[in-house]
């Protein structure tokens, strides 16, 4: 079981994101607050999911299938946030990405996830989910 302690925590929005080193292997966590805001205040149930996102190599590695499967020029930016279809690929392009993938990392893309992937985060993401799988 894994668990973490803050002395403060700000929440932009609804959405919260911890450092892949700091939380590991996380099934279940509970949030208590108290202090000056919070003591007259009840709060209701809050739901939340976290996320950790791939390792910078896995998302580096993901970046080069992208670019060289899209014969992208070197000055063109290709980050974790890039869309394929904004980097010019077609549903053609985004198969071959992935049958890319599929053979870099020694996985099996199943065609009902493989249309889930618009970004290169999320290619990067599912590859992990895959390999953790192994």
């Amino acid at each position: 079981m894994a668990s973490f302690t803050a002395s403060s925590v700000s929440f932009s929005s609804v959405s919260c994101s911890f450092n892949q080193t700091q939380v590991s292997n996380l099934r279940k966590a509970s949030l208590s607050f108290s202090g000056k805001g919070f003591s007259s205040r009840r709060l209701p149930s809050l739901r939340f999911r976290v996320a950790c996102a791939a390792k910078p190599e896995t998302v580096g590695k993901v970046c080069e299938i992208v670019r060289k499967q899209l014969a992208l020029a070197d000055d063109r930016e290709v980050n974790g946030e890039s869309k394929f279809a904004s980097l010019g690929a077609d549903s053609l392009d985004t198969v071959e990405i992935v049958m890319g993938l599929e053979e870099e990392f020694g996985i099996s893309v199943e065609e009902e996830s493989a249309q889930s992937i618009a970004t290169v985060q999320d290619a990067a993401d599912l590859i992990e989910k895959l390999l953790e799988k192994k």
